[in-house]
């Protein structure tokens, strides 16, 4: 099993961010690993995604569940191949002092030890990016006082 955590304090209330990251639609805006993101049900506080991921040669479909908690957590799982479980969790808590502390915790489960062997930094780095990525994107598309635009 391999596990990727970060936690940054960013400019931004917990509104803006959590819109941000549940806008999974948007992703292929500003990831540049996501090609192509779709939700295929809403239901309550439930979200079922199909995203097409990686490069040419790599290129999948993956499936995954997103519970959404407004604006405190989102929780992420999936069991599509190479993962025997994927889940990720993003925490958005008011800062003292003003903006919000972000925390992304992501626990990746191969099917293989192999693929975890070859895999697994690969993802930890990724993940790295990915967090990178949505602060780009709220310092692009966010202001103090109003969500992201559309």
């Amino acid at each position: 099993m391999t596990s990727f955590s970060e936690r940054r304090h960013l400019g931004f209330t917990r509104r803006q961010l959590f819109a941000l990251v549940a806008d999974v639609e948007r992703y292929p805006e500003f990831l540049p690993w996501i090609l192509a993101a779709r939700i295929l049900r809403r239901e309550g506080k439930t979200l079922w995604v199909e995203m097409l991921v990686g490069p040419k040669f790599l290129r999948r479909r993956v499936r995954s569940e997103g519970v959404l908690h407004p604006p405190h957590r989102i929780d992420i799982t999936s069991r599509d191949a190479p993962f025997k479980r994927l889940t990720q969790h993003w925490r958005f808590e008011a800062a003292r002092g003003g903006g919000t502390i972000v925390e992304f915790r992501a626990t990746f489960e191969f099917r293989s030890r192999l693929w975890e062997a070859l895999l697994g930094p690969f993802f930890v780095e990724g993940s790295r990016r990915m967090v990178a990525a949505f602060e780009r994107r709220a310092r692009e598309i966010c202001t103090r006082d109003r969500l992201p635009k559309r």
